[in-house]
């Protein structure tokens, strides 16, 4: 194996960034291009405080023990990796719920940190579900009892809107300038939605306080590409076999992307030496990513999690499957998309279908097939209104969403377990308790889920259809038979 190994910088930071969401995707993509940033510029102004807003104090207390040190291994195939270590994070906490059930720990903390007027930005990788708005309207679950939470005790929050809120109040009464706020989710508009939840958070509090947010604020958009796998033993054992005993090492493919909507009034690191592209308008970038990419894991995930597929590797080795995507990417995701000049659309198809091929890394699709409820508006469904309003035919979208519906069974089509991991699982498991005997039933309550499946797709009458048949087909022919339906049509 080829292995080249950089170091992390000897010398510490002063703290710049605050970061909520201390999980893999963050230790892998912000904070190997801010490491970067230092090695090369030895500038020491951006530092990073990340924080964990979730149940694994573990990370955040392993990551103090190793002095904030850990290790991302890059692969850009089994035989060749490039090992970093990683210095940037200079804080670690945690605000979550413990084992007792008790919240925030550290959440005076990384609120006084915040407010501090030397954090110049606060970046977020905290899921779709952790803005806690509707997917489909964009407005704010008041009615979670998260945010409920937030709206009665808004100096204790428990979201990452909540934060936002108190610490930007917290600036506003102290005279501070307020810190810009990136967003780094896999969203569209990703910074404006941010904002919506933050605006709309706040005017439960103080209007006053909203209208200031929303005026002084800076939102950018970003899109953000790198695939970081949930850790496996399999990857501890790797690394172990290079000489790192890590238990918060990371393991990614080698190539990473990020685009970044310029609008930082206290300033920002010069990312652009180190690859990040900033940009005047981030939307023609995200909106490929989120249709191509992630559209098309989620058609993997659901797809082949069914047929007992453990990985994206091995499902994008089945020439069934990959004869999927190229006709979802060309046929009905291309057509929604606004491309930036210059863009090879196939050049980009035929090197994602190589990154998923990628077996160096353990992607699990039962990972990836998470939050389905919050992450198919953008990848699918919202493209798929506009194709529909072209009068366009939609079968690898129609199958998707039939694979989603029966996934939310909770089984595959062998009888074996899935684990549903979304914010309405429990609707799910009543829809398909009430109707999964009767899969027109199911299809029409499924579709009426209007905090999902966008209105006019809702109406759509020969959608549906699409959708029913493409479930009668995968659960009563099997997942080759439904591929052959769309694959040689």
């Amino acid at each position: 194996m080829s292995i080249t190994r950089y170091p992390a910088a000897s010398r510490r930071a002063a703290i710049g960034i605050v970061h909520l969401g201390l999980g893999a995707f963050h230790r892998a993509h912000q904070a190997v291009y801010l490491e970067r940033y230092r090695q090369r510029s030895g500038d020491d102004a951006w530092g990073i405080c990340s924080a964990n807003l979730r149940g694994n104090v573990a990370l955040v207390d392993g990551l103090a023990a190793a002095g904030h040190r850990y290790h991302v291994a890059e692969y850009t195939d089994s035989e060749n990796v490039a090992l970093r270590e990683i210095g940037t994070i200079e804080e670690t906490l945690f605000s979550g719920r413990d084992a007792g059930g008790q919240w925030g720990r550290d959440l005076d903390a990384l609120l006084e940190r915040m407010a501090a007027s030397e954090t110049r930005i606060v970046t977020l990788t905290v899921t779709e579900k952790g803005y806690f708005l509707n997917p489909a309207s964009g407005e704010l679950l008041s009615d979670d009892p998260m945010i409920a939470a937030d709206i009665a005790e808004p100096s204790r929050p428990r979201t990452a809107p909540g934060m936002l809120v108190e610490a930007l109040a917290r600036r506003r009464a102290q005279g501070v300038a307020p810190f810009t706020v990136l967003c780094c989710d896999n969203m569209p508009d990703n910074g404006r939605r941010t904002r919506n939840a933050v605006v709309q958070l706040a005017a439960r509090r103080d209007p006053e306080l909203a209208t200031w947010i929303e005026r002084e604020v800076a939102f950018p958009c970003s899109m953000v590409d790198r695939i970081v796998p949930a850790m496996t033993e399999r990857d501890a054992a790797r690394l172990a076999e290079l000489g790192v005993a890590d238990a918060q090492a990371v393991a990614c493919e080698a190539f990473s992307q990020w685009v970044v909507e310029d609008s930082f009034p206290q300033g920002r690191p010069y990312w652009e030496a180190d690859g990040v592209e900033m940009v005047d308008d981030v939307a023609p970038f995200e909106t490929m990513k989120l249709r191509l990419l992630n559209g098309s894991h989620s058609l993997l995930a659901y797809l082949g999690a069914l047929d007992g597929i453990a990985t994206v590797a091995e499902a994008v080795a089945r020439d069934d499957l990959r004869a999927l995507l190229h006709h979802y990417m060309h046929r009905e995701a291309a057509p929604t998309l606004s491309l930036p000049a210059g863009t090879d659309l196939s050049g980009y198809a035929a090197s994602l279908l190589a990154r998923f091929g990628n077996d160096s890394l353990q992607h699990r699709l039962q990972q990836i097939a998470m939050d389905g409820s919050q992450k198919l508006p953008q990848r699918w469904l919202q493209g798929a209104v506009a194709q529909r309003q072209a009068g366009a035919a939609l079968p690898a979208t129609a199958l998707g969403l039939a694979a989603w519906i029966r996934y939310a069974a909770g089984h595959d089509l062998r009888g074996n377990r899935v684990e549903v991991s979304d914010p309405l699982a429990a609707r799910f498991a009543d829809c398909h308790a009430r109707h999964g005997g009767d899969p027109a039933a199911l299809i029409d309550a499924f579709m009426a889920m209007d905090d999902v499946v966008p209105p006019a797709l809702a109406a759509d009458a020969a959608f549906a259809a699409d959708v029913l048949d493409a479930y009668r087909r995968l659960t009563d022919d099997g997942l080759a038979a439904a591929l052959a339906r769309v694959t040689h049509a």
